[in-house]
């Protein structure tokens, strides 16, 4: 018999609770479904302006992304609020939280700090040639915690944003810049020899035709003046066409009969 009117007690509560607080419940997971479905809506159009406005598609969808949350969060204070539960202690308890688990956390905050920062700053954006840290390559994708750079070897590196901001950073969008330098001998035609280099780095495939390479004399050394060339080319590309001129300057100057002379020292015996 206590079992039963225990139960009966149970029972009692629960369609109390129903009767008192279903209406508020279904208003608020009413709330909920349709403040999810906005946010989502909301957060794909701010994307899709910003992408038809021609910034960066890495800041449109950090924006996009970040509005939805917004919206989302002021929705379940709202569904919260609706079925009568006090959000006020829910976050101040979160707020307690995050604290320690930001300091326990810290370096991969620093990460997401320096990743927002590269967003909004826009150093390099996806497609452009970097060097940091050593390692060079191009930007594949620019995500919050981390960078990541493809090589020519197509290899994926993977770098922390922190390591990131703050240094020394090279970036030269499409291309690299390629120098070279070769040393012909005293006796040559100086002339002569700047138009077989000229046309031999103009033949090789992927030197652009626009005339933005220079060619000249850099130095003079022992026993050589050295002829010196930059060349800008695909930053995919950088050592097929290093490689490529090269040989192209080296056939050029075989066929031309110009003498490439190498270190030589003289001894006499008194």
């Amino acid at each position: 018999m206590d079992e039963l009117k225990q139960a009966q007690a149970l029972y009692d509560t629960l369609v109390e609770f129903a009767v008192t607080y279903s209406f508020q419940m279904f208003g608020a997971l009413v709330i909920f479904l349709v403040g999810w479905w906005l946010s989502a809506k909301i957060g794909g159009v701010v994307e899709r302006v910003m992408i038809s406005r021609d910034i960066d598609i890495t800041l449109s969808r950090f924006t996009g992304g970040a509005s939805k949350l917004v919206i989302l969060g002021i929705v379940i204070i709202i569904a919260l609020g609706n079925i009568g539960i006090s959000v006020t202690p829910l976050i101040a308890a979160i707020g307690a939280v995050g604290l320690g688990a930001g300091l326990a956390i810290q370096g991969m905050l620093a990460n997401y700090a320096a990743g927002f920062t590269i967003i909004i700053t826009r150093p390099f954006v996806v497609g452009d040639t970097i060097r940091v840290q050593g390692v060079s390559g191009v930007v594949d994708q620019v995500m919050l915690p981390y960078t990541l750079l493809i090589d020519e070897d197509n290899v994926t590196i993977q770098i922390p944003n922190k390591l990131i901001v703050g240094e020394v950073l090279h970036n030269s969008a499409d291309n690299m810049l390629i120098e070279l330098s070769v040393g012909v001998a005293y006796s040559s035609d100086v002339d002569r020899v700047l138009s077989v280099v000229t046309d031999a780095v103009t033949s090789v495939d992927g030197v652009p035709s626009d005339k933005t390479h220079s060619i000249g004399i850099d130095n003079f050394g022992d026993s050589s003046i050295n002829i010196g060339i930059r060349v800008l080319a695909p930053s995919t590309r950088h050592f097929e066409i290093r490689y490529a001129l090269n040989k192209a300057v080296f056939d050029a100057l075989k066929q031309a009969e110009i003498e490439i002379p190498f270190p030589q020292r003289e001894v006499k015996m008194l």
